[in-house]
């Protein structure tokens, strides 16, 4: 063995002239490395891939565009909406033209309970504040004890939308519902839960916000 021979090679790797042993790095580790390297690259045109699709199906930049210009157009609308409803605000009385006045209504009363005078008081009452007076007297068996509210309204199906809904401004909680009569007088049968008519000053705002209901919030489209 010679005494350039390195150590532990024994006598198979001899060094002769200016060549040395060179020790091979491991194969396994350098394909590890190229294995990750390409996960990492399928992964990434899996993504590309995804993102391109989606475009494909939504249209891209040009759905986002569209959406941002109807959502705008659509704000746009419903503020020339907005201005339009508030220049003409003066032709909400055509609405109140709807609702009959009340010297217009003609009211029967009622008393279904075992209070005596509750009938005409009433009426009376009504009366003054502009209704016209039709028969006053004790309910019908068919109401007589049976009504437990303040009272209820009765008229033809044509007067749910009009004269029941004025008288119904001057008696708070009072149910409203239609028969089968063809005249245009309605009924005001007093109930057991009956104290007094609404107070003039809340029976007339009643009666305001009634005949100009406040315009109902525009619609976010967006």
């Amino acid at each position: 063995m010679s005494m350039l021979t390195p150590p532990g090679l024994g006598g198979k790797y001899r060094i002769t002239g200016n060549k040395y042993p060179r020790m091979r790095r491991g194969r396994r580790r350098s394909k590890i490395v190229l294995a990750l390297i390409a996960s990492l690259a399928a992964v990434g045109l899996l993504g590309w891939g995804s993102l391109q699709l989606i475009d494909v199906f939504t249209g891209g930049d040009k759905a986002n565009a569209a959406g941002r210009k109807h959502c705008t157009t659509a704000s746009a609308t419903a503020s020339q909406a907005a201005g339009a409803g508030a220049s003409a605000s003066p032709a909400a009385p055509g609405s109140a033209e709807k609702l009959p006045k009340p010297g217009q209504i003609t009211v029967n009363v009622f008393n279904a309970t075992t209070r005596s005078g509750l009938a005409k008081d009433t009426a009376d009452e009504l009366k003054k504040r502009g209704f016209k007076i039709g028969k006053v007297g004790n309910a019908t068996p068919q109401y007589d004890k049976k009504v437990k509210g303040p009272g209820m309204l009765l008229g033809s199906t044509s007067a749910m939308g009009g004269a029941l809904p004025v008288l119904g401004t001057q008696l708070d909680g009072a149910q409203q519902r239609a028969d089968t009569r063809k005249g245009a007088e309605v009924d005001l049968i007093i109930g057991d839960g009956f104290k007094s008519l609404a107070t003039r000053t809340a029976a007339t705002k009643a009666l305001n916000t009634l005949a100009h209901p406040a315009p109902p919030p525009p619609k976010k489209s967006c």
